[in-house]
């Protein structure tokens, strides 16, 4: 195998990156000065060896613990849990949450070999069972099938704890028409409906 062709290959194992683009990638990387690619491979290379799990909540940090679970500020009674780190970032952007987190590192699949021994659910329990505090766990894993039946798991493996759960509201989008919605999210925002007004 090539080298062009071993780079292709590494960038098509990529999520989101068909054959096609991974090919566009690599010959802009050959068209590219030499120190363009230097710097993109000490890139991986230092994401690798200097970014890991937070040891209280499982975010992806350089440091420990994260800077989230070390920012005073923060509300350390209220845990939101999520699927993903990424999923930290897209809580953190809207910037309505003060609480902290707890990433999973996925979602129950049995099809696909992931069981709750594969997820960090056990430092979950522990975490709000240990007396830290805690008062509110927001499950806020995705509206997929298996995100449900990943929330419904930690429902149940938290119903004796006594901590308040909840789960993230469903929906309408901001901006979208009912018309173009499916059924399914209709139903969710029914749902999830509140009272406004005085009565």
């Amino acid at each position: 195998m090539s080298a062009i062709d071993e780079l292709v290959a590494e960038f098509a194992g990529l999520p989101g990156i068909g054959r096609k683009t991974a090919q566009r990638l690599t010959y802009f990387l050959l068209k590219q000065p030499r120190d363009v690619s230097a710097r993109l491979a000490r890139a991986v290379e230092a994401l690798g060896e200097r970014v890991h799990a937070c040891s209280r909540c499982g975010n992806l940090t350089e440091s420990d613990p994260c800077g989230i679970c070390a920012d005073a500020r923060r509300d350390q009674t209220t845990v939101c849990v999520v699927e993903e780190a990424s999923d930290v970032l897209a809580i953190e952007r809207a910037g309505e949450y003060r609480g902290v987190f707890h990433v999973l590192g996925g979602r129950l699949s049995p099809l696909d070999g992931v069981g709750p021994e594969q997820l960090n659910v056990a430092a979950l329990v522990r975490r709000v069972g240990d007396g830290e505090g805690v008062r509110e766990v927001i499950l806020a894993t995705n509206s997929s099938v298996e995100g449900e039946a990943t929330a419904h798991y930690l429902e149940r493996q938290m119903a004796a704890s006594g901590v308040r759960l909840s789960r993230l509201a469903r929906g309408l989008p901001v901006g979208s028409e009912l018309e173009y919605a499916d059924g399914e999210t209709i139903a969710q925002a029914i749902a999830s409906r509140r009272h406004v007004g005085s009565t």
